[in-house]
């Protein structure tokens, strides 16, 4: 081998954060991060102020700049214009989520950050992640399947925010995009990277697991609203995702099952769209 070529990185081998504060024996490595509750506490204040100062500004933008309809993009009622200046908003605030993660891993390490945020190959005996993409893609195609058919059970009468979202092309363009570009990248760094470690190494892996894949699903409970089944199924989403980075140890893994469950979930809502303009 080249002395100058760097070999593969193996869970052993990825880096460990200097100064890292000392923990009780018995954590796992991938619990080892070097921040906590004052952290976590920080982003959702910072995240909470973010999303409103952002989605109105761009609302602002929208109107003055752009000349989009007052009342339609601050009224009440979900327009083409209003939804499209929630998705970028969105956008916005999911970058703005990775630089804050960014930034405070590089005030206390200098390990590389993707890494350092959790995303490593899996733990030892349990084989490559660039091996196992397929299946965590499969396994994720399965999870959509079986949540598609629960949700059967629990059809609303009552049209969702999100429906009411997706009405306009240009927006089913931009979820789509989000869906499964951004969201699945972002979501498992912030929730699995992120959240999951200090959860778990205060209360335990299996609470872990429990209590960060119930804010997983909490958290889309606005785009839900009134589908009170299809929350409690987003939560168990959320739990599988979570259970599966517990049991790797790496962020790497739920990442391809939620990028496996979101692209599934497009394609069908896809053909439901194309089926009902047909009809």
């Amino acid at each position: 081998m080249d002395p100058h070529e760097r070999a593969p990185q193996t869970f052993e081998d990825t880096p460990v954060p200097p100064h890292a504060p000392q923990f009780r024996a018995g954590i796992s490595d991938d619990l080892r991060v070097p921040w906590g509750w004052l952290e976590v506490a920080l982003f959702a204040i910072l995240g909470v102020i973010a999303s409103v100062v952002i989605t109105w500004g761009m609302a602002q933008v929208a109107v003055r700049f752009l000349g989009a309809n007052s009342n339609e993009v601050f009224g009440e009622t979900i327009t083409t214009a209003k939804s499209v200046v929630v998705l970028i908003s969105q956008a916005i605030l999911d970058g703005l989520a990775i630089l804050y993660l960014y930034l405070m891993l590089a005030a206390r390490t200098d390990a590389p950050f993707w890494p350092s945020i959790g995303w490593r190959e899996m733990r030892p005996g349990a084989g490559k992640i660039r091996d196992r993409a397929l299946q965590f893609l499969a396994g994720g195609a399965v999870l959509a399947i079986v949540i598609s058919f629960a949700g059967g059970f629990f059809n609303s009468k009552t049209t969702l925010p999100i429906e009411e979202l997706l009405k306009a092309r240009v927006s089913i363009l931009l979820f789509g995009v989000l869906g499964v570009l951004v969201a699945p990248l972002v979501e498992e760094t912030i929730f699995r990277g992120f959240l999951y470690p200090v959860i778990a190494r205060r209360l335990g892996v299996a609470a872990g697991v429990a209590v960060t894949g119930t804010l997983f699903g909490l958290m889309h409970a606005a785009q839900l609203w009134g589908g009170w089944g299809q929350i409690a199924l987003l939560i168990l989403v959320g739990v599988v995702l979570t259970w599966v980075r517990a049991r790797t140890g790496t962020v790497a893994a739920s990442y391809f099952v939620h990028l496996g469950y979101n692209g599934l979930q497009l394609v069908g809502y896809l053909i439901y769209v194309v089926s009902g303009v047909h009809h």
